[in-house]
């Protein structure tokens, strides 16, 4: 099987799942997104610097690049072509689509009946003055395309508040105001994977509000309750994610929110943490 790993470069977790892939009898080579082809009623030839991954068995996706939006769309459009032609993609294109918007991951999970932060969605400066004020003045401000914690900020005093809300408005950027939930300085990250949770570890603030790996949190293993397994799956069912990197939060009373489902989930601290071998179980997946 030759499997075509979506990236942006050859870091960790590209070269973990070519040696997965090896150790398994396939061939997974990293093709950078940006330079992905595509015809249409004649043939593209394909070369090192234009793919156009008509010849892969199945994809996995490890990013998403910044471009413009037409490039966004034809890069989703260049997977949904693949999975209707039957060449499986991890994570499936709508899955991938839902959880990189915030704010449609947010609203899946809410309407599947799951506790999330009080959030704020606008484009205006007034509005989230509003909200501001409204969730009660102690606000994560997040980008709503954004990942490992990258750009957000905590807000709690009105004047910086409205400095960030107004210079946030200038860049034509949507506002994603989340009311900040108290926590003891820690969350659970569970890696979920075809319906069962694989692994999962506590990460650690380093002395910061933020929980996660890539801003200096330290994770360990742990094995989670019935419930909390439970709650991890149900939340990646309801994006419709097959790989999912769950974080689920404590409440100041005892309750629970899912914080964020990730489609392109990193497992360079859970698996040296937890011993299992994540990148090897990805790809036996898709053969």
């Amino acid at each position: 099987m030759r499997i075509a790993l979506l990236s942006g470069g050859d870091g960790w977790h590209i070269r973990d799942l070519i040696r997965a892939a090896a150790e398994l009898g396939h061939v997974a080579e990293p093709v950078d997104f940006r330079r992905v082809v595509a015809a249409v009623g004649t043939d593209a030839l394909p070369t090192p610097e234009a793919p156009t991954l008509d010849d892969v068995d199945a994809v996995i996706v490890r990013t998403m690049p910044p471009g413009s939006l037409e490039q966004v769309v034809f890069r989703m459009d260049r997977l949904h072509a693949l999975a209707a032609r039957g060449v499986p993609v991890l994570n499936p294109p709508r899955a991938l689509e839902v959880c990189v918007d915030k704010y449609l991951a947010l609203n899946r999970l809410s309407a599947a009946g799951m506790r999330v932060p009080e959030t704020v969605v606008c484009q205006h400066v007034d509005a989230a003055v509003a909200a501001f004020e409204q969730l009660g003045q102690d606000v994560v401000i997040k980008p709503i395309f954004g990942s490992e914690g990258r750009g957000m900020v905590r807000v709690t005093d009105p004047e910086i508040a409205w400095r960030t809300f107004r210079t946030i408005e200038r860049t034509q950027s949507v506002l994603y105001v989340q009311r900040f939930i108290p926590h003891p300085g820690w969350d659970l990250r569970a890696f979920v994977l075809d319906g069962r949770v694989l692994a999962a570890v506590r990460r650690l603030g380093n002395g910061d509000w933020r929980t996660n790996v890539a801003q200096g949190a330290r994770a360990e293993p742990v094995t989670l309750s019935g419930e909390h397994e439970a709650l991890a799956i149900s939340a990646a069912e309801a994006v419709g994610v097959i790989a999912a990197g769950v974080d689920l939060l404590p409440g100041p009373d005892g309750e629970w929110y899912v914080i964020e489902v990730n489609a392109v989930p990193g497992w360079r601290a859970l698996a040296p943490a937890t011993g299992v071998d994540v990148a090897r179980l990805m790809i036996e997946h898709l053969g």
